[in-house]
Formats: C-alpha cells, structure tokens, sequence
C-alpha cells in the first residue's frame, strides 16, 4: 500500500474530537483535502490550463479527450471550493483568486477551435458529453464569480461548445442526466437549447425508477453506485440550475425518492468508513460521499446531519488514511494503490477525480448544521444491523464488533435484457460484497476466481459463471434468486436456485444445484487480501478458512449435502497474487463436490467474514456446531453456529421457465 500522502503543517487542519468524535474531521479538512487535491493536479495542466494530462493508462476516448476530462472533473472540485468560500480568500491567501483565474484561463483556451489546447467537440455518444456535465454544473455553482466576469467573447465561445450538446444523442443511461445538465444551463445563459430533450432525459429517469429511492442505470438490473453518483445526484442539482423553471411537482418526487434512498445508502459504509465494494466506478472512491452531502443541500435527508458528516468524513479519512491520494498528491486508477482490474476501458487518467462529488457538501455555508453538529453515530456504529432492499434484490447484515458491512447480492448483474449479450464482472456476479473485502479480479484471459461463487465444474477445469440473476425474493433476513450456469454440453441444462439467510456474520446458503452428469460442483467464500504476506490457510474435511495478517477471516463450510460415500471433501484455499484491489497476496476458501452423477441436489454452505476475536480465533470449532435438516413438510430448519434456528421452504429448480417468485422462503423465526 501507497504511503499515505503527508501534506504540509499549514495544510493539515488539527482534528477536532469534540465535535467529530468518530473521525476528528471538520470542514476545514475538507477544504484542506480539496485544496491539496487541485494542487497536485497543477504540475500536469497544460500552459493554458485547459487540460490536465495526468500519468496512467488512456481512457478508450484516447489522450485528447482524457486531457478535458482532467480539466472538466477538477472544475467540479474547485467549483465547489470556490462557491463553498464564497468566492473569498482568507487574509494573506490567494487560493480561491487562483482558482477562478486558472479556471477560467482554461475555459477560454479549451472552448478556442483554434488553439493548440481546444477540447474535442460534442457528438453522439462521445465521452465530452459527460465532461460537459460537469463543466455546466461548475459554471452555474460559480457563476457570480467566474460566468459572469468572463469576457463576452469567451462567454459565447463556451455556450458553442456546450450546444454540441443539442441534438446529439447520448447512451441510454444515466448519460442522459448529462444532456438534461448541460441544456439546463445553456437555457439558464439565453443560449440555444431543446426543451424536449430536457423532457426526454427526465422522462426516461422515469422509466428506470424500481420503487423505493432505487433506479436501474439503464434498461435491465444495473444496480450500483450510479444510484449515488449520478441518478440521484444529477437531478437534485439540475433543479438548482433550473430553479423556478422546473416543474415543482417532478422536484419534489425526485426529493422524494432521494430522501428514501439515503435511508438506505447509509448502510452501505463500515465502522472505518469504506464503502461497501461493489459494481463499476470504483476508482471514484469517496465520490460516494455525495448524495450525503446532496440531501442536505435540496432539503431531502431523513439524516440527522451530525450522521451526515459521520458518513461522509468517514469516507474521505478511510481513503486518506490508507495513501490516497498517493505520493504526487494525485489519485491513480485503482482503489488504495493503482489497480487497473477495478477500472473500465473508459477509464483514462483523470476519471478518479469524480471524486470531486464528494465535496459538495462545501457548498453548505459554515454555519450549516452538518457543519456544526457534533457528529452521530452510523447504523453499524450502534448495533448489529439488517436490511432487505427489494428493488435491487439485495440484503445486507452487517456487524458492530468489527464494523464490517456486507451485501448480499441476489438482483443485480448489469446485464442488458434478453437477447442482447452481457458482459461478465466479478463485480456484479457475486453472491456477497463488503466494506471489508473485493473481489478477485482477474486480467483479462485468465479463470475467474472462486470467492463468493458456486460454478459447475467441467472435466477440464473449466467453471460456468453465474451470467443472468433472477430475483425471487428479498425480506427480513432472507433472499433467494436463481440463474442458468451455461454448460454447453449437448444441449444439457443446469440450473441453480440459491437462498441465502443472515445472522450476525453469518450467511447460509441454500442451493438447489440441478446440472448434467459429468460435471463437479465448486463454492467459494471471501476472498481477503493484504499487502504484508500471504493470508493464513488452514483446511479440514468439510472446511477451509483464510486469515489475513490483521485477523480478517473467512471461512466456509459444508452443512448439508457436500458428503461423498459417507465422507465431506477436504477444504481448499485458493492463493493468488496481483488479483485483489485490497492488497497484492489474496486467498479464498472453497469445497469441491463430484457431482459426476448428474441429476438434483441440495447443497447447504455456512459462509462467514469477521474480524470480531470472538469469532475468529474458534472459527472451526463453531462451523461444526452449524446444522441443517430437513422438516416433514419440506422445509429445511437450519441452526446457525450460536444456536438460532430459523425455517427455509425451498422446491425444485427443474421447471424449463426457471422458478416462479416464491420457489424459496425465510421463516421469521429469529
């Protein structure tokens, strides 16, 4: 790991205790973060400030486009900080003045089609759609101190460049946000703009809304941090743009909907304040901060705001703390330290400064309430905590002892839907996710990883993938789904219905595994990871566990099912090394079943993450105290390794359709 990045005495604000006694952070450390973030940016901007070439990997959109997204995202950050001060330095500074002039320097070299540092234009589906965004947002948040005192010809050389925007079509995802951004503004400067399009985007946002403050990023199960970095957040602030020109009652249904999915989106970040590590976009880090911050800036928060601050200070300390940015102040593509596996092909060299969205809680005045309060504990501060969130098909437990969040993940692939192909990511497949944990990822040709997966195993060692994810349901503490391993072996099927039961650390899954003969049945815990030295394995018959040096553990064992002639495979641990954004050595533990016979089986699997002492140091004495058993009416009561006892009905998977909702349920009897 990345040495954490030491900026100077004057630039570290003193922690303050009293008020934020979970992270120590005031708002002064949010401007000392933005302030060290945009000086480490300057050594890389061109000399007219109208691109920011950063060093890395290039973006799919090539160097061109990766210099403007470099000056389009950092201008978010210094919009905010610019707004956030008013537009005023402090005695004997000059930060904020040096903003305004080096960004508005930029601003009439980028928009000149004439200068050697002119952006690329807006067309279809081009990658300065998004960054149009963002530069429209940080000219409204500014425009008393920036907009307005630019000259007339830079002015309308800027309202040009953004009219590339009108007419051209964006992907038919959130991107559409970008259009409805971007015209919002050129409306608000007297500039060519399309109201149906406008319409257009907010009405397709319309279509995606699942209930319950979630949104589908696009057509099909695409649930992620889109809800927070763009779905939620974009609406919220095209209504500061559009101000009375938007329609009251489509402001309050989208606050509405944002106050619901902060009473969920709280949940989603640890005791040390990691966010849970699932979907895309992960190199964007603490960006999910900002629909935190948004809440409280629309009046749309079921948070107190001492919360507010918890949650997203803890984010920003939790990457700071652990070397971000990195030794040149910058952010690399990665997650702690540069790791491409967590980045996509349009990631290029300054797509982690979307984290500058994390920073618009500096456009709340000093004397605002987030600001002030003393800080509030977090839902998984307090006490153990359990949530089903249907619309996404996921269910989280998570644990005050070890402050661990973990996602269980039974709706979400980010397939587009039938017949169109998807894509595989160990991002989205997964059965479980963690504020603790990533998952292995693999470079491209290489096997996927077995952590938190069940595969079917061919006679060559080759292992389906989850593809499809059906939901079936989620309630209480119990979630089930089912998808169709493809096994392409003359024209045989395989089908999985999983149902998986939480306690404590605890999930239990329940597979009803119907596949051809020939094949074998693999499953796989967590995968943890450190940088120090490999983590600690130890196996058994029916179990494998793997320790990380800091006592991180997970374990998984055969409860029901897993016996061949009478025997329970011996456990294995999967090492690995470069695979896990976590840390460089990374290992996982997984039970093989030969399943040679073919036909349907029931397989029951206790799985556990925990860094609890309580926990860890008797792992394998209490997975033997785990059971599962089968009730005369078909249902299978499980004792879990405390001694609770709860109830699941299950039925066969074997209908040619798929199961109908309902093939499994949890009985309430916790």
């Amino acid at each position: 790991m990345t040495p954490p990045y030491q900026p100077t005495a004057s630039q570290s604000p003193p922690t303050n205790q009293d008020l934020s006694p979970f992270t120590g952070y005031t708002r002064a450390h949010w401007e000392a973060h933005a302030d060290t973030l945009l000086a480490g940016l300057l050594p890389h901007a061109t000399p007219h400030r109208a691109q920011y070439r950063l060093p890395g990997r290039a973006g799919v959109a090539g160097t061109w486009s990766d210099g403007l997204e470099g000056y389009a995202r950092s201008f978010l950050l210094a919009a905010f900080r610019i707004a956030g001060a008013r537009g005023e330095d402090l005695p004997g500074r000059t930060v904020i003045n040096d903003l305004i002039t080096r960004y508005a320097t930029g601003l009439a070299a980028g928009t000149d089609p004439h200068h050697p540092e002119h952006w690329p234009q807006i067309t279809d589906r081009s990658q300065p759609m998004v960054e149009a965004a963002s530069i429209a947002i940080a000219l409204h948040e500014t425009r008393p101190w920036l907009w307005d005192r630019l000259d007339d010809g830079v002015r309308q050389r800027v309202a040009a460049w953004l009219e590339g925007f009108v007419g051209a079509r964006p992907n038919d995802s959130n991107w559409r946000l970008f259009q409805v951004i971007t015209e919002e503004f050129l409306a608000s400067i007297g500039a060519s703009f399309r109201q149906s399009e406008i319409d257009a985007g907010l009405a397709r946002l319309e279509d995606w809304y699942c209930g319950d403050g979630w949104y589908t990023d696009g057509d099909g199960r695409k649930f992620d941090y889109y809800n927070a970095l763009a779905l939620h957040l974009y609406p919220a602030l095209w209504s500061r743009i559009a101000g009375d020109r938007a329609d009251s009652g489509l402001v309050a249904s989208h606050r509405s909907r944002l106050r619901a999915f902060l009473e969920d989106h709280q949940h989603f970040f640890g005791s040390d304040g990691a966010p849970v590590h699932q979907g895309r976009s992960l190199t964007y880090r603490f960006a999910t901060a900002a629909p935190l911050f948004a809440g409280a800036l629309v009046d749309a928060s079921p948070l107190p705001p001492g919360r507010t601050r918890r949650l997203a200070s803890g984010a920003l300390k939790h990457f700071a703390d652990r070397g971000v940015p990195d030794d040149d102040g910058l952010l690399s593509l990665g997650w702690y330290r540069p790791f491409l596996p967590v980045t996509q092909t349009y990631s290029g060299p300054a797509s982690p400064y979307w984290a500058s969205k994390a920073f618009l809680g500096l456009l709340l005045p000093p004397g605002h309430a987030v600001w002030t309060a003393p800080e509030e504990a977090a839902p998984v501060d307090v006490a153990d905590q359990y949530l089903a969130l249907p619309a996404p098909g996921w269910l989280f437990h998570s644990t005050t002892a070890d402050g661990i969040v973990r996602l269980v993940n039974h709706g979400s692939d980010r397939l587009p839907p039938l017949p169109a192909p998807g894509q595989h990511s160990p991002h989205y497949s997964r059965f479980a996710y963690s504020s603790a944990t990533a998952p292995e990822t693999p470079v491209e040709g290489e096997p996927d990883g077995p952590d938190n997966h069940i595969a079917l195993v061919n006679p060559a060692g080759l292992s389906t993938l989850r593809g499809r994810i059906h939901p079936l349901h989620t309630r209480d503490r119990c979630a089930a789904s089912w998808h169709a391993p493809h096994v392409s072996e003359g024209g045989n099927r395989a089908r999985i219905v999983s149902t998986s039961v939480v306690h404590g650390p605890w999930e239990m899954r329940i597979h009803q595994v119907e596949a051809p003969a020939g094949f074998s049945v693999r499953e796989g815990g967590w995968a943890v990871a450190s940088d120090d030295m490999p983590p600690v394995a130890e196996t058994g018959a029916g179990w494998a566990l793997a320790r990380r040096p800091d006592g991180l553990s997970t374990a998984l064992a055969g409860i029901l099912g897993w016996d061949e002639d009478g025997h329970k495979p011996v456990g294995d641990v999967t090492q690995a090394c470069g695979r896990n954004a976590y840390g460089r050595f990374s290992a996982t533990p997984s039970l093989t079943l030969s399943y040679h016979r073919g036909g349907a089986r029931v397989l029951v699997t206790l799985v556990v993450l925990t860094a609890d002492p309580r926990v860890r140091d008797e792992l394998p004495s209490l997975l033997s105290r785990a059971q599962a058993c089968a009730a005369l009416d078909g249902s299978l009561q499980i004792t879990f390794p405390d001694g609770t006892i709860t109830g699941v009905r299950v039925h066969s998977p074997a209908s040619p359709s798929g199961p109908t909702p309902g093939a499994s349920s949890c009985s309430s009897a916790f």
